[in-house]
Formats: structure tokens, sequence, C-alpha cells
């Protein structure tokens, strides 16, 4: 699949391409691009943003300059099938969404900065509106980072081991509810104990337990013991 970024600070990815689940995804074919804003702005000086209508503090990105920057990136015609806006108003993301995207071809990723978008990009340009949270970040480009690397885990080929993303919180085979907890050596460590049935070989006890402990995180609703 291709992941498009559109971006004023493309730079800030150089850290995220370099992550290996990202490495191995691009090397399996997947595509993840990057697109300024000021590459393409119809404005003179390198201009993106303006002062919003009815007054008020801080700058929006222009609609003319984020379809500027759709127009020049997809002159060919071979559109997303999905562009998202990242704001906090969103649809919020979750591993329904994350397995959703990761089955589209193509996505496009629309980062906002200083005040956030034009309306209108929202309302004309973009298919979806996605958040990460409900928080306000400086700018979209952590949660396009979060998006991406959602998405991106999913495609095959990107952990290393088919089955790495099977089993995971909010995943299918644990009924949507957040991961069981892990133990690594040793087994005792200043009298905290690994539980007993992970020491006990028997498998099955084993899987029983791990998709009770799931439940039980679930069921609190704060994934912690």
């Amino acid at each position: 699949m291709k992941i498009d970024v559109f971006t004023l600070f493309p730079d800030w990815f150089d850290w995220f391409l370099s992550q290996r689940h990202v490495r191995n995804a691009v090397d399996a074919g997947n595509e993840l691009r990057l697109f300024n804003y000021r590459d393409s702005t119809p404005l003179g000086g390198g201009q993106v943003d303006d002062a919003p209508y009815g007054g008020g503090a801080g700058m929006v990105l222009r609609v003319d300059v984020v379809d500027a920057a759709l127009r020049a990136a997809y002159v060919d015609g071979r559109e997303p099938s999905r562009v998202l806006v990242l704001a906090a108003s969103g649809r919020q993301l979750d591993d329904v969404l994350a397995r959703e995207l990761a089955s589209e071809p193509h996505v496009a990723l629309l980062s906002g900065r200083y005040e956030g978008i034009d309306e209108r990009v929202r309302d004309h340009l973009a298919s979806d509106a996605v958040s990460i949270g409900p928080y306000v970040l400086s700018g979209g480009e952590l949660a396009a980072m979060v998006v991406a690397d959602a998405i991106m885990r999913k495609l095959p080929g990107a952990l290393g081991h088919a089955d790495s993303a099977v089993e995971e919180s909010f995943s299918e085979a644990l009924e949507g509810a957040p991961e069981y907890p892990h133990y690594t050596r040793p087994a005792s460590y200043r009298g905290w104990n690994v539980p007993e049935v992970l020491l006990s070989g028997d498998h099955a006890r084993v899987r029983e337990w791990r998709l009770e402990e799931s439940r039980r995180r679930g069921a609190d609703g704060s994934g912690e013991d």
C-alpha cells in the first residue's frame, strides 16, 4: 500500500523511516511518501497560512494551499482511496480503524499546523477526519506518525514474524480487550514471582490464563493490574 503524508516538516519523519518495522514494510513493497505544503503553495514567499475569519488567536492552514498540494501530488489522477485530516474532533483511532486503513491500497494523511486547517479541507477535499486522542498537539506530524505506525505494523512482513500482530491489545484474537501481562526471567525477583501457570508447561492452561487476564483488563477499563 501507499501512505502519503502532507506536512510542513517532512524532516521530522527521518527517525520514523529509520525504524525497523517501517523499513521492513517498505522493503516488502509498501511506500511512505512525504509532501511539503510549501513546495506547491500558490502563494508568494512560501506562505501557507492566514488569519482566521472572525478573529481569534493563531493562524490557519489555507484551503487553497492544501488543494494545490493534493493536485501536485496526484497530477496523474491516481488519488488515494482515503484522504484523512488529522484533527482532534475526528474519528478516534482504534485497532478497528487501523485494520480498516491497512486494507486500503492508498491513504493520504493531512497534517495541520498552527491553529488548524481550514474547515473546507475537511468538507470538500478529505474523506475522513481522524484523531489519536482527546488532547491537543502543536501539529499533526506526531499524529501522522501514530496513524502510519498503527497501519504499517499490520502489513505483511513489517514485524518480521507473521504472528507478532495477531494476539495483541485490542485484536480480534483477544476479543478487542487489552493484551495480557508478560513476564520473563528471573522467575522470582525481590519476592515478586511469575505466576505459576506460566511455568507449568501446560499450553492450554497458559492460553486460558492469558485470555482471562485479557478479559479482566478489558472489564476494568484501565488496562492495568
